[in-house]
């Protein structure tokens, strides 16, 4: 079975770019983040033609969470436990021959001083109450998407400069930890103990063709899942296509 993640940043911006990824890849699933679309705007049609169903919970502009699957979804579920109707759509799960799949977009934070920033340490530590009500780390459970944390020094470019700030700040960090804490492993670090790759890098000052970028796409799977894991990657090329996302996709297979 092979999964993949990526922030699209836009589908509607992307969706030529996504499908072509599609047709060259394959993978079973592709769970996106930052769709930017109500449900009834996004591109079905053109991910149907490629033998993809869509199961999505999206909103205008903003956010908005998506999975593809080449197999039947099932048990499609929106939000963390106790979201109400108008909540942000930023967290969608589904079934897919027998595992449990969620796509996952934690908010940015927008800055270490701004009450935004709580509210993101607040989300992660609902998500981790989500996992303890609905799931056991006994099950066959991936959480996948753009968790908007780099875990370790060697996930940013300069983690010196980098410490203490967004996207790697300490409190950050242990939200996120406690996270995995439920029984969830880094596919992506279990393959690749002491790989420097990134995931994400800015638009602006050559970020990309310099790498300085931060790796904030994961693929968590729980401790069930972890015999099976092969391959994963990070797939570098999507990042310097045209049009690209500003966010690579993330790739595993799972036996």
């Amino acid at each position: 079975m092979k999964l993949a993640t990526w922030n699209v940043n836009g589908i509607r911006a992307r969706a030529e770019g996504v499908c072509a990824w599609l047709a060259r890849h394959e993978p079973d699933v592709l769970c996106m983040q930052e769709t930017k679309v109500v449900d009834t705007d996004f591109p079905f049609e053109a991910l149907s033609r490629l033998g993809y169903g869509v199961a999505v919970a999206g909103e205008r502009g903003y956010n908005g969470v998506a999975i593809a699957s080449r197999h039947a979804l099932s048990d499609v579920r929106i939000g963390l436990h106790g979201d109400g109707l108008d909540a942000e759509r930023r967290l969608l799960l589904a079934t897919v021959r027998g595992v449990r799949v969620a796509s996952v977009y934690v908010p940015n934070g927008k800055s270490v001083e701004l009450p935004s920033f709580v509210e993101k340490l607040r989300w992660l530590e609902r998500l981790r109450l989500t996992l303890d009500v609905n799931h056991s780390p006994a099950e066959a459970l991936v959480l996948t998407g753009d968790f908007n944390v780099a875990r370790d020094d060697i996930d940013v470019f300069d983690p010196e400069a980098l410490r203490g700030k967004l996207h790697f700040h300490p409190d950050e960090r242990r939200a996120l930890g406690r996270v995995l804490d439920f029984g969830l492993v880094d596919a992506f670090r279990a393959v690749h103990p002491g790989l420097r790759r990134y995931s994400w890098w800015d638009y602006r000052s050559g970020d990309f063709g310099n790498d300085r970028g931060l790796r904030i796409d994961y693929v968590f799977v729980s401790s069930a899942l972890v015999p099976r894991l092969g391959r994963a990657e990070i797939d570098l090329s999507a990042r310097a296509a045209p049009r690209p996302s500003d966010h690579a996709p993330v790739l595993v297979e799972l036996a």
